[in-house]
């Protein structure tokens, strides 16, 4: 099943290249959407593809890279729209 899931990763997740870690593995997994900065010092992602490989994605963001600290994770589902054909950071 495809899917599309969003999320908002809180903690200290800018300035320790989680972007780019997010990037290295949603392409490994074969996910695609965007990853992205946010002015309050989250991090905030849209993922699609396999509902398997984007749940590895999210779990993979509940600890993100080794300088990163996660205090939460905010997860929506939202309606699978195969927009996307890679993965980008925005």
């Amino acid at each position: 099943m495809r899917v599309r899931t969003g999320v908002t990763i809180h903690g200290l997740v800018q300035g320790v290249a989680f972007r780019y870690y997010t990037c290295d593995r949603a392409t490994e997994l074969g996910v695609a959407g965007w990853v992205r900065n946010l002015p309050d010092g989250s991090v905030e992602g849209l993922f699609e593809g396999d509902d398997t490989v984007v749940q590895a994605l999210v779990d993979w963001c509940r600890n993100g890279p080794p300088a990163a600290r996660v205090d939460r994770i905010d997860i929506r589902s939202e309606k699978y729209s195969g927009e996307f054909k890679s993965f980008t950071i925005l």
